[in-house]
């Protein structure tokens, strides 16, 4: 399911151009694995009999996966029409890092990394893809989670579609530094300007009511925290 991955530029067509803030741009693949790394939840976005959705949803990637610049895996149930195959789908990420303040509303922004993939899924049939797949999208909540969970059933994976997006047509945008107020505002306006640095912080684990006393807390949990 591996092998040598070239860190091909983004933005290889028009789609994923930037054609708007290009400043914010960013063309190094490897800033494309960090949003994909550093996020838990992704935004999926589909055209269903003519409507459109955006559905949050959990993710894993491969950058050394089989597609073309490694592939992104979705899952759901095999009813969903959602994750229908064959039609073209955009999968955001993103990862907030500061709200910046300004000194006048225009002018108050975020600092961010974020990402977009566009591109046509397939379904994952093959057994030990699949297996790897569902396994990349629970280490991506929790790392090395899936090592300690029981074997799937196959009631579980025949309930189950997993879908592979090549992460080729990509394109990432970030923004750092604190806010671009006009000179004339500067040193005139007595606003507090800066910024109020974000993160995401997970708290003490809480015990599953049924479970065994004996049972500690194991080292990937208390990773988290």
């Amino acid at each position: 399911m591996t092998h040598t991955v070239a860190l091909a530029p983004l933005s290889p067509t028009a789609r994923t151009t930037h054609k708007r803030a290009r400043h914010h741009g960013v063309t190094d693949r490897a800033a494309l694995f960090d949003v994909l790394r550093s996020a838990k939840l992704c935004h999926l976005g589909v055209s269903t009999d003519g409507v459109p959705l955006v559905l949050p949803t959990a993710y894993g990637f491969d950058p050394e996966g089989p597609d073309q610049d490694g592939t992104l895996y979705l899952h759901g149930s095999v009813a969903s029409r959602s994750l229908a195959p064959d039609s073209e789908i955009c999968v955001t990420v993103t990862v907030l890092d500061g709200l910046v303040l300004a000194r006048s509303g225009f002018h108050h922004s975020m600092n961010y990394r974020s990402a977009a993939i566009l591109g046509r899924p397939r379904i994952v049939t093959d057994p030990d893809e699949r297996l790897g797949a569902l396994n990349l999208i629970v280490d991506q909540v929790v790392p090395d989670r899936s090592g300690h969970l029981r074997a799937s059933t196959r009631k579980e994976l025949a309930a189950t579609v997993v879908l592979a997006l090549p992460l080729f047509e990509a394109s990432v945008k970030a923004r750092t530094g604190g806010p671009g107020d006009d000179e004339s505002d500067i040193g005139v306006e007595q606003v507090w300007a800066g910024v109020i640095p974000a993160s995401v912080q997970f708290g003490e684990p809480i015990r599953a009511e049924d479970l065994d006393a004996d049972i500690t807390l194991p080292e990937h949990v208390s990773a988290m925290m």
